[in-house]
C-alpha cells in the first residue's frame, strides 16, 4: 500500500493513476474526498498532514507533498511516517541545490528544511527537485482567456518547465523500485524556451495568437500577491526570475534515466492543457 499525500493535486492525481494502472494498491489523502473526483480504485481517505496518522496503518511507502508556509511540523509528520512506512519520496524543490542560495531563498529554505528531519530518520528517502512547473503558467489562463495576451516580467527569461505527469512518473518509480534511496533527482522538461515563447506555444495549442506584455517588478509583485502568493514568495519567484535573466535554467536527462521515457515538452504540455485556456 502506497499512500499519496496531496492526491488531487498536480502531481498527486496523475501519480494515483500510474500507480493504479500498474496494479499498485493506493490511499489517496485529500481534504475532501467528494469533491476530489479520484479513481475508484483508490483507497480515498479525509484529512491532510495534521491527521496522516489515521492513514499510515498498513502504509509501506508514501509520497509526501508539503502545503504548509512552514517547516514546523515537518519532524512530528516525519516521525508518525517512520513508525508505519519504509520508504517516502518527498516533492521537494530544486531551490535547496547548493548555489541557489538556500539562506535568502524562503522556497529553498522550507523544502531544505523538510529534507532534514527525513534524511536523518532512518527512512528509504528520495527527494524530487524540480525546476519549474509547466503548471506554474497557468496563473496566465485568465488573461489569455479574456484578452489573448500575458502581462508578465522577464519575457526573454528561459527556463526549461517540466509537465507534471513527468514528476508523477518518477515519484511512480520511486516508491515502487528498490534503487532509487538517497538519491536526490533534479527535475526538469527537455528544452529550454523563453517565457515568450511559452506564451506563443500555448497560442498555437489553442488555435488563438497569445501576445505578450512586459510589465514593471512592482506591477508583476502585486499581480502575483493578487492572484494568492504570500508576499515573501512572490518575491522569491521574481527574483528567481532575475537571477536565470543573468544564469538561464539548465536542462537535465533525470526522467528519461529514471523511466526510461524522454521528458515530454512543453508543447505536449499545452496541448494537453488547452481547454484551460479555452
Amino acid at each position: 500500500m502506497i499512500l499519496v499525500t496531496g492526491a488531487s493535486g498536480n502531481v498527486g492525481r496523475p501519480l494515483v493513476d500510474l500507480l493504479l494502472r500498474d496494479g499498485v494498491p493506493v490511499r489517496a489523502l485529500t481534504r475532501d474526498p467528494a469533491a476530489a473526483g479520484l479513481p475508484a480504485g483508490a483507497d480515498v481517505v479525509a484529512g491532510d498532514l495534521t491527521t496522516i496518522g489515521a492513514a499510515l496503518p498498513g502504509v509501506e511507502a508514501v509520497f509526501l507533498v508539503w502545503p504548509m508556509p512552514t517547516a514546523d511540523a515537518a519532524p512530528a509528520v516525519v516521525e508518525a511516517v517512520a513508525a508505519h512506512a519504509r520508504r517516502v519520496v518527498l516533492l521537494s524543490s530544486a531551490a535547496v541545490l547548493d548555489g541557489v542560495g538556500t539562506d535568502d531563498n524562503v522556497i529553498g529554505r522550507l523544502h531544505a528544511d523538510l529534507e532534514a528531519p527525513i534524511a536523518a530518520s532512518g527512512l528509504e528517502w528520495t527527494f524530487l527537485r524540480p525546476w519549474g512547473f509547466a503548471t506554474n503558467t497557468l496563473a496566465w489562463a485568465e488573461e489569455i482567456r479574456a484578452h489573448g495576451t500575458v502581462s508578465d516580467i522577464h519575457g526573454q527569461v528561459a527556463a526549461s518547465l517540466i509537465h507534471e505527469r513527468d514528476i508523477a512518473a518518477v515519484a511512480a518509480r520511486a516508491l515502487t523500485e528498490d534503487g532509487h534511496a538517497g538519491a536526490a533527482y533534479e527535475l526538469t522538461g527537455p528544452e529550454l524556451l523563453t517565457q515568450v515563447e511559452q506564451a506563443r506555444i500555448i497560442g498555437e495549442a489553442i488555435g488563438r495568437p497569445v501576445r505578450w506584455r512586459e510589465i514593471s517588478r512592482a506591477e508583476a509583485h502585486t499581480r502575483k500577491v493578487a492572484a494568492g502568493f504570500p508576499p515573501e514568495f512572490a518575491d522569491v519567484m521574481l527574483d528567481g526570475f532575475a537571477a536565470l535573466a543573468e544564469r538561464p535554467g539548465r536542462v537535465t536527462s533525470t526522467v528519461e534515466e529514471v523511466t526510461g521515457v524522454p521528458a515530454r515538452s512543453f508543447r505536449q504540455w499545452a496541448a494537453d492543457h488547452a481547454a484551460d485556456f479555452r
